[in-house]
């Protein structure tokens, strides 16, 4: 039976490593190429302008790969569950095709669709592509839980085994026997609305850095894979979250909207690797691939995941609700000129670099202004390109140390930290362009300034810039003692401790407690301890090792014993201020 086909385009939009596509083609007649937009997805107040841009700029691309084929693409409006039933009839449809998707709103639309497809007679195929790995699969791999550590989920990818191969893009002779019917109205029924047509003000839109589709992304793999030392040396940890270019390969935006497969991005890279001495994960470019696989499982598996009430691996904790902070952060108005920057280049070009996310979120959140990480990540969904639902929730769960990262001692500092990498402060002073001519003493830190040095550089901290919403001194130490309450509060055998983990409850609890005290004394001894100074990193580096079952593998899960002692001795050497060797 030669079919009618609909291609539903949702995530992945490109054309090579699209099994879906090849499914759709498959003893198949006319096909259909069509991408929805859905007012629950695409609408101004959870999607901002770059993010816009990006995407009609990846379905522009995808239109001119699909005419190459004697096709087109077919842009609809309205809820999918309305929309497709209409189509299906309009076009005598037999079969609908389209990637898997493992978000909860998408999982609800696709069962309603496929329901509504069925009682049409249509047939229904989903293919795997959008993950390196079936997800389910991995949960049910680790007896129908979601793994809670990166190494429980490396253990079992490499018990299921090596990503499977993505295929080819396809081609003419693919195509030979297909037709996709157009007509002269197409332009005006089917046709790539322009951002004007959306209604947005492009007016604040600067330079295109990062352009939408297919055929940007793969030129930019092939660029990076080029470099082979490069890719064979990249350590995350190692790049910098203040250059003036960015010191990653910014695949992420093409990779969230499927313009990349991210199984042609591990494979390539494992071509590269081949033959060559190079990093692995966590760190390397195969271990970012996996840390989105993992946040990919743990959404899936965990109800409730994007929030903290209802979640129950987050620690429970009573932040606070403050407008004008968090506008603050929002607005790059916090007074603090590197967080400051980070918000700006996020607002501008829709892109930071991970631990450029790291400090402001750690600022807003546990570190500084005490918000709701929910908050943060509603932003970060808006501006970033490639703001992906399960990667964001999971990220700020980590960063405000509710899941999975449980330092929360260790903050950030929104002052020493970026002038680790950027002592004259380049960084703030392309984003923060006010700020410019202040000196490199100062420029972390205006409010510093004496008077006659902020005439000169032409900004009065309190009139043209602001002061610091917050003493981070004071406040990250008060925060701290908050977050030692709200992990005090946990039961040993809360389901943040309980699900996909094997633990020692009393031992584990016991090591915590001792921990958490240790650190509050290093934090308030003479004020020299916090999680920056020289100091405080030998104070850390001698728990770590005291611990190194949770800290090392960045949990508390898996162990069996926790030993605690040498608190004497870590005081005593921090309060002499004699060097601990590492």
């Amino acid at each position: 039976m030669a079919h009618t086909c609909i291609h539903w385009f949702r995530k992945g939009l490109r054309l090579h490593d699209n099994p879906a596509l090849m499914a759709a083609l498959k003893d198949c007649k006319q096909l259909y190429p069509v991408f929805i937009l859905d007012p629950y997805l695409h609408n101004n107040a959870c999607v901002g302008i770059n993010r816009w841009r990006f995407l009609i700029g990846a379905l522009k691309d995808l239109d001119g790969s699909l005419r190459k084929l004697n096709s087109r693409l077919f842009v609809v409006r309205g809820k999918p569950e309305d929309v497709l039933p209409k189509l299906f009839t309009k076009w005598k449809v037999t079969r609908l095709t389209y990637e898997y998707d493992t978000e909860p709103y998408s999982l609800q639309r696709d069962s309603k669709v496929t329901s509504l497809a069925k009682e049409r007679g249509v047939e229904v195929i989903y293919k795997v592509s959008h993950t390196l790995y079936n997800i389910e699969r991995i949960i049910e791999e680790n007896n129908g839980k979601p793994p809670l550590t990166y190494t429980k989920l490396q253990a079992i990818a490499k018990t299921i085994g090596p990503p499977k191969r993505p295929i080819p893009a396809p081609t003419m002779d693919d195509m030979k026997d297909v037709k996709t019917p157009s007509s002269e109205n197409h332009e005006k029924e089917y046709g790539i609305p322009t951002l004007e047509e959306l209604g947005l003000d492009t007016a604040p839109l600067g330079e295109d850095l990062f352009p939408g589709g297919e055929q940007e992304a793969l030129r930019r793999l092939d660029e990076h894979m080029k470099r082979t030392k490069w890719v064979c040396t990249f350590e995350k940890p190692q790049t910098s979250p203040n250059s003036l270019s960015p010191s990653t390969t910014v695949l992420s935006p093409y990779v969230t909207f499927g313009c990349l497969s991210v199984r042609t991005f591990w494979w390539r890279l494992t071509e590269v690797y081949r033959g060559n001495k190079h990093s692995d994960p966590p760190v390397s470019l195969h271990g970012q691939l996996l840390w989105r696989e993992f946040f990919y499982t743990a959404s899936l598996g965990i109800p409730s995941f994007n929030k903290m009430e209802g979640n129950s691996v987050c620690t429970q904790v009573d932040w606070d609700t403050n407008p004008d902070y968090l506008a603050a952060w929002r607005e790059a108005r916090t007074g603090y000129p590197f967080i400051d920057a980070i918000m700006t280049q996020l607002r501008q070009e829709g892109w930071i670099h991970h631990l450029a996310r790291h400090a402001v979120a750690c600022f807003l959140t546990r570190g500084d202004l005490w918000i709701s990480w929910e908050e943060g990540q509603k932003v970060f969904e808006q501006l970033l390109l490639d703001g992906d639902w399960a990667l964001n929730a999971g990220n700020w769960q980590w960063l405000s140390a509710s899941t999975f990262f449980h330092q929360y001692f260790r903050v950030y500092s929104p002052v020493a930290f970026g002038k680790k990498t950027d002592k004259n402060g380049d960084y703030i002073r392309k984003y923060l362009p006010l700020l410019k001519k202040f000196p490199a003493e100062y420029i972390y830190e205006p409010w510093k300034a004496p008077r006659s040095i902020q005439q000169a550089a032409g900004c009065i901290v309190g009139k043209d810039y602001p002061h610091p919403i917050v003493q981070h001194e004071v406040i990250s130490k008060k925060n701290i003692q908050r977050m030692k309450l709200a992990y005090a509060k946990r039961s040993p055998e809360s389901p943040s401790k309980s699900k996909g983990q094997v633990r020692d409850c009393t031992e584990i609890r016991s090591c915590f407690l001792k921990v958490n005290n240790l650190v509050s004394n290093c934090y308030y001894l003479k004020n020299k301890i916090n999680a920056d100074s020289k100091y405080g990193r030998y104070a850390l580096t001698l728990m770590v090792r005291s611990v190194r079952p949770p800290y090392n593998s960045r949990s508390t899960s898996e162990n069996s014993t926790l030993i605690i002692d040498n608190e004497r001795m870590v005081l005593k050497k921090i309060e002499n201020q004699e060097k601990w060797k590492i």
